[in-house]
């Protein structure tokens, strides 16, 4: 007896051979887009005021995972990373000092200084509203592995100034795209 589609046992090999190449297409995307998401971009949502100008509460990005593996963060870029007192919670925050620094905040101004600037130098915050004035007063030394970030709204902001340094093993990975609100599409820029 031939197997026909109209019978019990056509019926079951064409659904099997139908359920077969959709498990196919599912594992290929798997393969696809699993390693994309886990080691190259994630999606990130902002949530609060402490990135204010620079991004609202709400706002959908893309976070670039695999630069940190090719070269090290720098002054200025915009990073997530899991925050060192709750793990399980993500920030957003700007670097402003890098490791082997000393960050210094006097009468609101920010000055770095490194083996290039032994005497420091003011940090350019031109993204920052003129009304934002950066405090309290702190020095803090950078070690290997250390950043110091803060939020670009600083009054509205828990960074290092509060909870201290951020050590590299948090860093998850640099705003890279901002994919809503639409109208604000684009690359993300340091500044």
């Amino acid at each position: 007896m031939n197997d026909t589609k109209d019978s019990p046992r056509g019926f079951l090999g064409v659904f099997f051979r139908e359920v077969w190449e959709f498990a196919k297409i599912v594992l290929l995307s798997l393969a696809i887009v699993l390693p994309i998401r886990l080691f190259i971009a994630q999606p990130f949502i902002v949530r609060g005021a402490s990135m204010i100008p620079t991004f609202q509460d709400g706002e959908y990005l893309i976070v670039d995972e695999l630069s940190y593996f090719l070269r090290l963060p720098q002054r200025g870029e915009v990073i997530v990373f899991r925050y060192p007192q709750d793990p399980s919670q993500f920030f957003i925050k700007r670097i402003i000092g890098l490791p082997g620094e000393t960050v210094i905040i006097d009468n609101g101004a920010v000055m770095v200084k490194n083996s290039s600037f032994p005497d420091g130098f003011l940090i350019d915050e031109s993204y920052l509203s003129d009304t934002i004035v950066t405090a309290p007063n702190s020095t803090t030394l950078l070690d290997n592995g250390e950043y110091f970030v803060m939020g670009d709204n600083r009054l509205e902001s828990s960074d290092s100034r509060r909870w201290g340094v951020l050590e590299a093993d948090f860093l998850i990975g640099r705003a890279l795209l901002r994919l809503w609100p639409l109208r604000e599409l684009g690359i993300v820029t340091n500044q």
